[in-house]
């Protein structure tokens, strides 16, 4: 008789092992959009490490039209990507066809939609439940 563990203390380790779960599924959702989409380290199109202070960012260079962290060679071709938009472009880059500008498109697109749910209700109200002991 003395093995015999009450009900509600059972019920109780239950509610706080799934509860703790809960928390630690939480964190792991702040921690891969916050952690992984604004990393300075790393250029946000092809995920290669950036030196501090590389690239055409605006703090260094205020006439800039690049609005993301990009290695020397993906800013290179974000910035053909925008000519290309305006009519120009290097004729010499054939490689930049209707199928490279869509992939472009669509990867600006989910940068925005990255973007508004990191700003959306929900996911303010996740950061501030996180941050609740």
């Amino acid at each position: 008789m003395a093995d015999i563990i009450p009900l509600d203390e059972k019920l109780e380790t239950s509610r706080e092992k799934k509860a703790s779960l809960r928390r630690k599924q939480k964190a792991l959702a702040v921690r891969r959009v916050v952690q992984c989409t604004s990393c300075n380290l790393k250029c946000e199109k092809c995920g290669t490490q950036v030196e501090p202070g590389a690239g055409c960012t605006q703090e260094r260079c205020p006439h800039s039209r690049v609005p993301y962290r990009f290695c020397e060679a993906c800013e290179e071709e974000y910035l053909d990507y925008i000519e290309r938009l305006q009519g120009r472009g290097d004729p010499d880059c054939y490689w930049h066809n209707e199928e490279w500008t869509d992939a472009w498109r669509k990867w600006i697109d989910y940068q925005g939609s990255i973007d508004r749910y990191v700003k959306s209700k929900e996911f303010l109200r996740l950061i501030q439940e996180f941050k609740q002991p």
